[in-house]
């Protein structure tokens, strides 16, 4: 096992910081990447940070870092938490701890946002905190 936690984030998220802020807040996706580098380097662990509006491209990532021995990975799935099949059963044929992670807290808002396919495999979940959902989960993820 290698100390690299994979942050895997999904569609939309790199609009981050314009994209609906009343809900999402003012950050970036680079300004959480910047000070989760740092966090991790306080926690003596290392991140590789990734986004991609692909639902494959995420799956690749997810086995790729079980390939690869990660410590774990911080999955904001974002859309496809509620719609992916194909997440959930990546998630459960790996030996990486998921950690799902929410800025919003999906159980607030609208009713299909309520079921989450990641978090059916996930270790945990961190949601509601804005960009502190991300050092909350990270936190976690040095302490397995």
């Amino acid at each position: 096992m290698t100390d690299t936690v994979f942050v895997l984030n999904g569609p939309n998220l790199n609009l981050l910081g314009t994209r609906e802020p009343e809900i999402y807040g003012s950050e970036t996706l680079a300004d959480i990447e910047s000070a989760l580098v740092r966090q991790a380097q306080d926690l003596g662990l290392s991140v590789d940070f990734r986004q991609t509006n692909s639902e494959g491209a995420l799956v690749d990532w997810l086995q790729e870092a079980h390939a690869s021995g990660a410590k774990a990975i911080l999955l904001n799935a974002a859309a496809y938490t509620h719609t992916s099949i194909a997440l959930l059963d990546a998630i459960k044929a790996i030996a990486v701890p998921v950690i799902e992670v929410h800025l919003s807290d999906p159980s607030t808002r609208e009713d299909f946002r309520h079921k989450s396919y990641v978090g059916m495999a996930a270790v945990d979940c961190v949601q509601g905190l804005g960009p502190r959902s991300y050092y909350v989960a990270l936190e976690r993820a040095a302490a397995l």
